[in-house]
């Protein structure tokens, strides 16, 4: 029994509580009206009960006559943090030129986004304004069918970040960018001689095929590809290059070497994807006293660790050396470079024709081993091989014998202009400065590519990449298609892991050195350095040198070359930029360096 006092206490708690009861079904019926709101008649029609939406991030609207390019949320991020602080003068920006076609086929515009993972709805405060954005849902279901029970046109709920959307937006880049060159090079049967065929073994994207070493070393590439693709983690796609000063890029502007014109060649492929290509060029002058015999051990200091393709161009320093050096310095680096976490193919640039094989009649500098033949299919599944710069001219239908014999025309000279399929780069075609035009027709500036032939080189690498990212596409559709997620197949944790035992008997190289779980490392003082440093000249004051207290004259030594803007340029183009805001894309970045005391 209560008196009335208290019953008076009990009635006003319980309208208290129906207060804050009928409150809180307010705010549930407002959030639901929020939900309705978001979805689209479509999405409402085939909900069913027992199914959960998930909001994604908004979606920018494109316009009508552009294509939209995907980009996944996780790889948004602006890519200003390179390997090291060596690599901060590594991007360069593209001289100005509003009819450089590569300038503009590199901008990325009108993107639509979409979230890389579905986000559960909340009771966030919606969009201010509403007109700008419209919010896509995305149901985690297998694929919806109609009333009928057809399986409707929209795509498969796949968890992962690859979205049909987004491999769509790739395939159609990486598809211009094969069109464009086959049409450069006069049709699809003479790009496929000039840049697929002229390597130690060439390369076969036929279906048909039943050439086991050309399907196991396509599949290595395509597979390269995909992995990175699928990768939520993965944002860059890394070509690392080691070489002489033909990799750097010497007697020409940084900006018209053979890696700078591969990443706007072959960049906005990767822009497409919603990744950045980055080419890290560790191409060193003869003059810091290295070679082939001892780089090759710095394949991990000289670049990224985690590159996806490896590139040697040290073949001007196998030129007279001991064929069994030679073979026995690339074998090494091919192995160890399967002991990279992202186990990359080495691709050798050789500016020469292939061995045995000799067309050029100006052309007395080829030379080489047959057994590169055989080491190339040895290591085919591992994606080794090496394409000849000169033998793909060859192919290509020009008749060099006539031009040379009757005409007396070395198109492979010095300071010539012209190539026989083309005068100028591309990017050159629109230049007013008759200077500057000219300078990016050379073929040859001596032992050394001019922009011209590094054209051809780049375009070489993109049109072998993007067709085996086209491959990498397919297979990734089909996984897609077939309601699997791409991630449990070609994610980076998916990746087997390398031992010495994985790999097949040494044919030249010492098993000591060669045959090992981890690729070595070397001291490295060279510049560019993209990787590890490795050893150090520790400060004499610093607390944790062992020899603190005790004299010590040990100090780094560096010749500064690459302060020298003009290092390494010739001076048609020093003359061209010397008054531009944009020289700095001149500038080389390497430099010799050792420690002394």
């Amino acid at each position: 029994r209560i008196n009335a006092t208290q019953r008076c206490g009990v009635l006003k708690w319980s309208f208290l509580v129906i207060i804050i009861a009928a409150i809180i079904v307010f705010f549930n019926i407002e959030q639901e009206e929020m939900i309705d709101e978001a979805i689209t008649p479509e999405d409402r029609e085939a909900k069913p009960e027992h199914k959960t939406y998930h909001l994604l991030r908004p979606k920018i609207k494109v316009q009508d006559d552009v294509a939209p390019v995907i980009v996944d949320d996780k790889r948004e991020e602006e890519y200003d943090d390179d390997t090291n602080d060596n690599n901060d003068s590594l991007e360069q920006s593209q001289p100005a030129n509003d009819n450089d076609p590569d300038n503009s086929d590199s901008e990325v515009k009108n993107q639509e986004i979409t979230a890389e993972e579905p986000v559960e709805i909340t009771t966030q405060e919606p969009a201010e304004n509403e007109n700008e954005i419209v919010e896509t849902l995305e149901q985690s279901t297998p694929e919806d069918k109609d009333e009928q029970g057809n399986t409707s046109e929209e795509e498969p709920a796949v968890e992962g970040s690859f979205t049909l959307d987004r491999l769509k937006a790739t395939r159609e880049a990486a598809q211009n960018l094969v069109t464009m060159l086959e049409e450069y090079y006069n049709g699809a049967d003479q790009s496929k001689n000039m840049m697929l065929e002229p390597w130690l073994v060439p390369w076969n994207f036929d279906p048909q095929t039943n050439d086991t070493d050309k399907i196991l070393m396509k599949d290595k590439i395509v597979d390269t590809m995909a992995r990175a693709l699928v990768t939520t983690d993965q944002n860059e796609f890394i070509i690392g290059s080691i070489g002489s000063s033909v990799a750097a890029g010497h007697d020409n502007c940084n900006f018209d070497s053979y890696e700078r014109q591969m990443e706007r060649t072959f960049g906005p492929v990767w822009e497409a994807a919603g990744m950045k290509l980055v080419c890290q060029n560790a191409g060193e002058g003869g003059g810091c006293g290295d070679d082939f015999a001892n780089q090759v051990f710095c394949i991990k200091q000289n670049v990224s660790p985690n590159i996806d393709i490896a590139h040697y161009t040290w073949t001007y320093f196998e030129v007279g050396s001991d064929t069994d050096q030679v073979l026995e310095a690339r074998e090494s680096l091919v192995r160890w470079a399967q002991m990279l976490p992202r186990q990359p193919p080495v691709h050798v640039f050789n500016t020469f024709e292939l061995p045995g094989k000799p067309y050029l009649p100006a052309d007395t500098d080829s030379g080489g081993s047959m057994m590169e033949y055989e080491l190339a299919r040895y290591y085919a599944k591992y994606g080794y091989n090496a394409f000849y710069m000169r033998s793909g001219y060859a192919r290509g239908g020009y008749d060099y014998t006539t031009a040379f014999k009757e005409n007396e025309l070395n198109h492979f000279e010095a300071n010539h202009i012209g190539d026989g399929y083309h005068n100028v780069t591309r990017y050159g075609e629109n230049e007013e400065d008759p200077n500057r035009k000219a300078s990016l027709g050379v073929v040859m500036r001596n032992w050394h590519p001019g922009p011209l032939a590094f054209q051809f080189v780049a375009d070489t690498f993109s049109y072998l990449y993007a067709k085996s990212m086209l491959e990498a596409l397919d297979r990734i559709e089909d996984e897609i298609n077939n309601g699997r997620d791409p991630m449990d197949k070609w994610s980076a944790k998916k990746r087997k892991t390398m031992l010495k035992t994985s790999l097949p008997k040494p044919k030249v190289c010492d098993p000591l050195y060669c045959t090992v779980d981890e690729s070595p490392g070397c001291i490295n003082y060279e510049r560019p350095t993209y990787g590890w440093w490795g050893a150090k000249v520790e400060d004499p004051n610093d607390n944790f040198n062992p020899h603190k207290g005790e004299v010590q004259n040990w100090e780094l030594w560096l010749d500064g070359q690459e302060k020298d803007l003009w290092h390494g340029v010739p001076k048609q183009d020093q003359a061209f930029f010397e008054d531009r805001d944009d020289k700095e894309v001149c500038r080389h970045l390497d430099g010799c360096g050792a420690i002394q005391g």
